[in-house]
């Protein structure tokens, strides 16, 4: 017996100007029109396409990797916080057996981070030195779902500050070769030297850029650099800063800088026609399940609550390559009691979340 037809009415917000009054969930896929001859549900209320959190680590957790049952949690937080699509930037499990899972969200992998040794969390990452970072790129490429992803700064022990992982030079080689692999390149970048080095480099993507000045954040403008600001984890900042100011007392003071200024970074970033996208860095330090706080906080830093819902709706599926609401796509939405666009604090609370045409 075929499973009864989904009918969402009300508001289905298919993009920032187009609003359906209804939509149906047909054998999995979405349909705009009504099927003949067969039993219906009615949900009634406001439908986004699923939520993206474009910046999460499913299976991995403060002390590195997790087993399988583990990295199944974080999935299933996620679902349940109607984040349907998940790009995973960077992880040392092996996450491809959630891509098999029909109750799970999509995952878009970025393979393991390729950090400087030593020079990062330890057990996160690949740790190679710069003659090696083209060959790790185009390995993690390839084992990947069409990203890699870099540490561009971290703590140098030597200067007592953040600073820079890789020669200009090798970094350019590198995306060169992550692009002939037909990948896109993102970076962990705090400081500001980072960011003016991977634009040099012609990065796709950059994770937190917390260092953005008018110079760089020209430059990302210009190359169409993209940009996920991670602010739910950028108030992790102060404790970080006084966790390293008995040994680091400059690093401190900077971390401390960075974050008192990271809303009016985002901010002119914006402004100046950056795209912006959600995403938690779940995993490591976060909990999974935080897609509704990290849009909030992006309206906290100047987006208007339609320009954050797109961060993390529609226009983080069409930066990802993924479909949202339309005719013969996978129904994957999330149905909310009040309107988000009014206040999207409602996000944090998804009626119904509908994954592949199933509804949770």
């Amino acid at each position: 017996m075929s499973a009864p037809v989904l009918h969402i009415e009300g508001q289905v917000l298919v993009g920032p100007e187009e609003v359906l009054g209804e939509v149906w969930v047909v054998d999995g896929r979405v349909s705009l029109t009504a099927p003949a001859g067969r039993e219906v549900e009615t949900i009634r209320g406001y439908a986004l396409p699923g939520l993206v959190d474009a910046h999460c680590h499913v299976g991995l957790e403060a002390q590195g990797a997790v087993d399988d049952a583990r990295a199944e949690e974080h999935a299933l937080a996620e679902r349940e916080a109607g984040a349907l699509l998940l790009r995973d930037a960077g992880s040392p499990a092996d996450t491809r057996w959630v891509q098999d899972r029909e109750d799970l969200p999509r995952l878009i992998r970025a393979g393991r981070h390729i950090a400087r040794t030593r020079r990062y969390i330890r057990n996160f990452a690949w740790e190679v030195e710069p003659e090696d970072l083209v060959a790790y790129v185009r390995q993690e490429a390839r084992a990947g779902d069409g990203w890699v992803k870099l540490v561009g700064d971290w703590i140098d022990r030597e200067t007592g500050d953040l600073n820079t992982c890789w020669p200009v030079d090798v970094l350019t080689e590198a995306v060169a070769a992550a692009h002939e692999e037909g990948a896109r390149v993102t970076a962990h970048c705090f400081a500001e030297q980072s960011l003016v080095d991977f634009a040099t480099a012609g990065t796709d993507c950059i994770e937190h850029a917390t260092g953005l000045v008018d110079e760089t954040i020209d430059s990302f403008a210009a190359q169409g650099i993209a940009i996920v600001p991670t602010l739910v984890n950028i108030e992790n900042f102060p404790g970080f800063a006084e966790a390293g100011r008995g040994k680091f007392p400059t690093y401190a003071d900077h971390m401390m800088d960075l974050y008192a200024r990271r809303h009016e970074t985002v901010a002119k970033a914006h402004e100046a026609g950056i795209s912006v996208y959600v995403g938690t860095d779940a995993g490591g330090q976060l909990p999974h399940g935080l897609v509704a706080r990290e849009v909030e906080a992006l309206t906290s830093a100047g987006m208007t609550s339609l320009e954050a819902l797109g961060a993390a709706t529609w226009a983080a599926r069409d930066w990802l390559g993924r479909p949202g609401i339309a005719e013969g796509e996978s129904a994957d939405l999330v149905v909310y009691t009040d309107d988000p666009r009014e206040d999207v604090r409602v996000l944090a609370h998804p009626a119904h979340v509908i994954l592949r045409g199933r509804a949770y």
